[in-house]
């Protein structure tokens, strides 16, 4: 309570910087932290159980974009009256608050999302937390800033060109850019319908692990929303495909920015990651058609009415672009026709690499740059950022170390339904922001291992290939006997006995593999060895490695080994 009393008496004295727009009082957020508190203590829906839910985001702080709602503030998208005083939460909100977040308030932003810099609201421009000579980028301006300068633990932004990633970068922090449909969309005021997505801000990884899985959720009455699929990644290879920007593609990019992104992919873990140039300059060119074709029609279908009712009080640039937008429906077609062709190209890419490796941004102007010329510094801003949302991407903005004062960013981009896997190769760029294992494991089946599938053995990559994803070790109950089988190479078979055998039980691997993946990892497994339930020690039942018993009468029992690494080490290379 004593956090939000001084973000409050901030907002009232009029010093916060421009971060806010709107804020709850003292009584309205007493009141959310009463409702966040009888959550916790309500039963769970199975009327057999009287476990309390589970409050994964208790006592989390959120700033939340302005134009997102907020039951009980006003949404404005930074016009300079509300658009709607909402009785409801957004979907997201909702999620999130039902998890435990607490609302803070509403945060400032370019008007409608309209912008990369932001500096177009009618409520002040953020700055940079490292230099108040320079923007704090947008349109998610106030919300990167926030978390930034430590106000809130997470935030919510929007991102259609950028604007969830953009901030981060000029604010050094995390900015994560879903799959188009992953968050739901209900509640957000649209900019460019068919290529929004809510975003998520905040300084360490161990708190997007957290905010995440209650922020992904498909909702079947949102046209947008969209199911995690089947056949998607739940982790990034042991060794990632990365594929970096040709030199002829970064041409755009201030000195200062191009050094520092030429030695981070210098400084690349060989262990975990490998380079190999491509070429983008078709994602380049499809960039600009978000504002220099066609396509602009979305944001004049989303708020042109709005615009003009606003007149000369909306933002200049903004009018400048969508108040006279008029594309014709050939032109529209034409357009979308790209993207198709685009996205179709995009296939080819994602067979060679598992993620492009990119600039978040070409370089960090001042707030005179933007002064200076506020559209072309705005296009250039989004060399690296538009196309994403245009191809159906996903992405991970990731503060880049450097020896300067001034944050820069790096952004992981991969295809549709990736995100998983880019969360997992921006955490190896940045180890030192996460100090807990992962949390958003999206739908996936469990498989116990116990043999040439562990961590390290031969057959290790069936599972990888597969996307699938260790969760934890595992060791089996006591009833469990392993056999070193009379195959070449050996092999290890599990089988319950039925009885205690005196030795503590089996080691072993527990993995999550994407649904569809489980046909294909069952045709690999030959007789004498099959899936089967395995009962852990921890009283868990999953599906497991097990082996037909037929199979060990004349096999030997290394069970007292503990586990076949454990056996493998002790026997030597004889076996």
């Amino acid at each position: 309570m004593e956090r939000f009393r001084a973000l409050r008496k901030r907002f009232d004295d009029g010093d916060h910087g421009n971060v806010w727009i709107s804020m709850r009082d003292e009584e309205a957020f007493r009141a959310e932290l009463e409702r966040s508190s009888a959550r916790g203590e309500e039963p769970e829906p199975d009327p057999g159980t009287a476990t309390p839910h589970p409050m994964p985001l208790n006592g989390v702080l959120l700033a939340v974009k302005d134009n997102i709602d907020v039951r009980g503030l006003p949404t404005t998208a930074a016009t300079p009256a509300p658009l709607r005083d909402p009785e409801t939460d957004a979907a997201v909100v909702e999620g999130l608050a039902h998890a435990g977040a607490i609302v803070v308030g509403k945060t400032n932003m370019d008007q409608f999302a309209t912008g990369l810099v932001g500096t177009r609201s009618p409520y002040g421009a953020p700055v940079s937390v490292s230099d108040s000579s320079r923007i704090s980028g947008g349109s998610s301006s106030g919300s990167a800033v926030a978390v930034a300068a430590g106000l809130v633990d997470a935030a919510l932004g929007t991102d259609t060109a950028g604007s969830g990633r953009v901030p981060a970068a000029f604010n050094g922090i995390i900015g994560v850019k879903p799959t188009l449909g992953l968050v739901p969309m209900t509640g957000v005021v649209p900019a460019a319908p068919s290529y929004d997505t809510v975003t998520l801000f905040t300084r360490d990884f161990d708190t997007a692990e957290r905010v995440l899985p209650q922020m992904a959720k498909y909702v079947h009455t949102d046209p947008t929303s969209r199911a995690w699929p089947a056949d998607a990644p739940l982790a990034a290879p042991p060794v990632a495909r990365l594929g970096i920007p040709r030199p002829e593609n970064l041409s755009a990019m201030s000195p200062q920015w191009h050094a520092a992104f030429d030695d981070a992919v210098t400084a690349l873990d060989a262990e975990t990651f490998t380079a190999q140039r491509v070429d983008i300059d078709g994602l380049l060119r499809i960039a600009r058609l978000l504002y220099e074709g066609a396509l602009v029609a979305e944001r004049a279908h989303a708020f042109g009415p709005e615009l003009a009712r606003l007149g000369h009080t909306a933002d200049p640039s903004i009018r400048r672009i969508v108040g006279a937008a008029d594309p014709s429906a050939v032109d529209l077609v034409r357009d979308q026709q790209t993207l198709r062709a685009g996205i179709a190209e995009a296939r080819a890419l994602w067979e060679r690499v598992d993620a492009l490796l990119l600039p978040t941004a070409p370089g960090h102007p001042t707030t005179e740059d933007v002064a200076a010329d506020p559209i072309g510094v705005n296009s250039w801003l989004g060399t690296y950022t538009n196309f994403v949302n245009l191809l159906d991407m996903a992405a991970v903005a990731v503060p880049l170390r450097t020896g300067s004062r001034a944050p820069m960013g790096l952004t992981l981009v991969g295809r549709a339904f990736s995100d998983r896997l880019l969360l997992d190769l921006a955490e190896r760029l940045r180890p030192d922001l996460r100090s807990t294992a992962a949390t958003w494991i999206p739908a996936h089946h469990r498989v116990a291992v116990f043999g040439a599938h562990l961590t390290g053995e031969p057959l290790n990559h069936e599972l990888t290939g597969l996307g699938a994803r260790l969760l934890k070790p595992v060791r089996t109950t006591d009833h469990y006997r392993l056999f070193r089988l009379s195959t070449d190479p050996a092999k290890p078979g599990v089988v319950d006995s039925g009885e205690p055998t005196g030795h503590p039980g089996i080691e072993g691997e527990l993995w999550a593999l994407p649904p569809a993946a489980v046909s294909t990892f069952l045709e690999g497994i030959a007789s004498p060895l099959a899936l089967g339930r395995i009962t852990l020690d921890s009283g868990e039942s999953v599906t497991g490695f097990v082996c037909e018993p037929r199979a060990v009468v004349e096999a030997r029992d290394v069970t007292s080994a503990g586990g076949w690494k454990r056996y493998l080490q002790a026997a030597g290379p004889t076996g």
